[in-house]
């Protein structure tokens, strides 16, 4: 059933589409008694009546199309300062934790140095090249136990971000954190972390990969945005640079 306050609307919706047909009949009627010409009047009617298709098609296809992208530009920029937040939270902590773990960091160290004279070319290249890359984690080499208490204790922020419906315009930061927050699953259901069975290493290492290659890639493109649109944001990301042992906050 509709609510009161549906039918209010319809109901208004009625009376002001009646007003203005009844106002667009009295304005041709002034018209035929002011003119006596009611061949003009139906000439321009009918002309009038042939274009709303064209006008349909502009208001549809093009005017709202335009409407859309940019507000479609406007709500990944307002997501972007959700993808900080997150990056800020636990994103970072985890990138620190996860290259750790990668046998293989040395090779991607060097390339994801980013500095501040970077272009879109150089993100999108930089992109390939990781994409190219067959990341090696050693999960053995952390302590699963500090992971897993970092993560729950960010578990409630993490729900909070997966709360927001606007994520849905953001399909790849909303699939890393489900990513995230599954790992956070896997290990807050094991109780104790010692001698587990290779093939449950394994199965952790596969959670952990999945999540610092989504987490890599979010993260190159948080600092495309901030390269674009925000470039004191952007210096302080890249003296903040997780991936950069020699990067340093304090100005030299």
């Amino acid at each position: 059933m509709q609510s009161k306050e549906q039918m209010k609307r319809f109901n208004w919706q009625i009376i002001l589409s009646l007003a203005l047909i009844m106002l667009s009949a009295i304005l041709y009627f002034i018209h035929y008694l002011i003119f006596r010409d009611a061949r003009h009047i139906f000439i321009y009617l009918l002309g009038d009546i042939a274009f709303i298709p064209v006008e349909v098609l502009l208001v549809t296809l093009v005017i709202h199309q335009l409407l859309n992208a940019r507000e479609k530009r406007a709500m990944l920029k307002k997501l972007n300062m959700v993808v900080g937040a997150f990056f800020s939270e636990v994103g970072t902590g985890l990138l620190k934790t996860f290259s750790y773990l990668d046998e293989d960091i040395a090779g991607l160290q060097s390339l994801l140095i980013v500095n501040k004279d970077w272009k879109q070319k150089d993100f999108l290249k930089l992109k390939n090249k990781v994409k190219s890359r067959e990341l090696n984690i050693n999960i053995k080499k952390t302590d699963l136990d500090s992971m897993r208490n970092f993560l729950i204790s960010k578990r409630e922020f993490l729900l909070g971000l997966l709360e927001n419906p606007n994520l849905l315009e953001h399909e790849t930061f909303t699939e890393l954190l489900w990513a995230v927050f599954h790992l956070t699953e896997e290990l807050s259901f094991r109780g104790s972390f010692v001698n587990l069975p290779d093939a449950d290493y394994e199965h952790l290492s596969g959670d952990i990969k999945r999540a610092y290659v989504l987490i890599i890639f979010e993260w190159l493109a948080y600092m495309e945005h901030l390269s674009v649109n925000y470039p004191y944001l952007f210096s302080l990301a890249i003296r903040t640079n997780p991936f950069d042992s020699s990067a340093s906050v304090v100005l030299k």
